[in-house]
């Protein structure tokens, strides 16, 4: 039996983390022994782990990595593993000097500087793997090249890898040493290799893998999306700086005072939440800016919703839009890196520039014009393409 070794940072509900769930779930037992590593031993998403993956964490929290609770769980967490195995002292030069470089571009990452530690202070497994698979940057990455035994080692990249904020310094140059690495789109690939050039051979696309009949048999549930009568946008994605929610928060303002009749769900949670919160009620949008937080089922929300608007600086290849064009839905995106890859303007989607007046303004004359929305919608749900096919790129490693 082939044994798979993947390893991601958390498990909460995020695209990556949706991705690997969907990988495994796609992996028969009886030809494959799957084990999985956290890194930071914390997320919800581990309650849908097929039965048959084993979690290798000695202790794992189940609670979410986004809302204010989890992330307090997180930090505890993280500090009391700073010093198991004496990883923050083995790591001090590397800290230094990598905390020093980030105050000259913008400031200091924790998010991103502390995953070597995390990655040290890691259990080492005994057992080999025939492949062993970071799932995502960062902590995964360190973790599988430096601590794990296997026979091919595959990661995967799925955001901009420069706009993220990593380098080739913070990540020690950790890439080299693997056989093969994935990027979930051509742009995320483009991005990676403008700072790996040398890995172009052993660098390929492998597209996130949705199960189109689950999202569209998950729609038919109920919810309640607002009253009827008013239109209905949806976004769903983290609270947190790249998605750039302020840019959609000013874009509601104007779109309320403009006299549209609506209502705009937000699912998702984040670091930014209480800010973004602030902001709409200092705007008083309180009663059309809903952000009731992260739900396990977002799909009832995307087949009720007139438009789905994903505004951010920039993404790997957002599930999320994959999901609301296999509902058929109409979708805004900023024209941003990742976005641009997945929405052809005015064939299956606008696009628009980050700013609250064009995003308003798209969303006006989606909302004015009900032959657009269908054109459009029509068109991004004969876009989905049976993503199927991807695993065997990474199953290949193993033969």
């Amino acid at each position: 039996m082939t044994k798979i070794l993947f390893a991601i940072n958390t498990l909460g509900r995020a695209g990556a983390e949706k991705s690997l769930i969907e990988i495994c779930k796609r992996l028969n037992p009886d030809e494959y022994d799957v084990s999985l590593y956290v890194v930071a031993g914390q997320g919800e998403l581990v309650s849908d782990l097929p039965d048959w993956v084993k979690l290798i964490n000695t202790q794992y929290d189940n609670s979410t990595v986004l809302d204010a609770a989890g992330k307090k769980r997180l930090k505890k967490s993280v500090f009391k593993k700073m010093f198991v195995n004496g990883s923050v002292w083995k790591n001090f030069f590397y800290l230094c000097s990598n905390g020093v470089r980030m105050l000259f571009h913008g400031g200091i990452r924790p998010d991103k500087l502390l995953w070597k530690v995390l990655s040290d202070a890691s259990a080492i497994p005994d057992e080999e793997y025939d492949l062993a698979v970071a799932f995502i940057e960062g902590g995964a990455a360190y973790f599988v090249r430096d601590h794990v035994k296997a026979r091919k080692k595959a990661a995967f990249i799925h955001i901009d890898y420069n706009l993220a904020g990593y380098t080739r310094k913070l990540d020690r140059e950790c890439y080299l040493d693997f056989d093969r690495v994935f990027a979930v789109s051509g742009e995320v690939r483009n991005s990676f290799l403008a700072a790996y050039p040398e890995l172009e051979d052993k660098t390929d696309v492998l597209h996130n893998i949705v199960d189109a009949q689950a999202v569209m048999e998950n729609s038919e549930e109920d919810c309640d999306f607002g009253p009827d009568g008013v239109f209905r946008i949806l976004t769903v994605n983290r609270l947190d700086s790249q998605k750039a929610l302020n840019y959609s928060i000013d874009a509601c303002k104007i779109l309320k005072d403009s006299g549209l009749e609506f209502v705009w769900i937000v699912l998702g949670d984040g670091s930014r939440r209480r800010k973004l919160e602030k902001r709409v009620k200092k705007l008083g949008l309180t009663d059309v800016f809903l952000m009731p937080g992260s739900v396990k089922n977002p799909y009832p929300y995307m087949r009720k919703a007139d438009i789905y608007v994903h505004a951010s600086r920039f993404e790997g290849k957002s599930i999320a839009i994959r999901e609301a064009q296999i509902l058929g839905k109409p979708i805004l995106v900023s024209d941003c890196n990742g976005n641009r890859e997945q929405v052809i303007d005015r064939v299956d989607g606008l696009k628009c520039e980050l700013s609250s007046e064009a995003i308003a303004n798209s969303i006006k004359e989606l909302l004015s014009d009900e032959d657009l929305r269908q054109k459009l919608g029509t068109a991004a749900g004969k876009k989905h393409k049976d993503t199927s096919g991807e695993l065997s790129k990474l199953l290949s490693l193993t033969e």
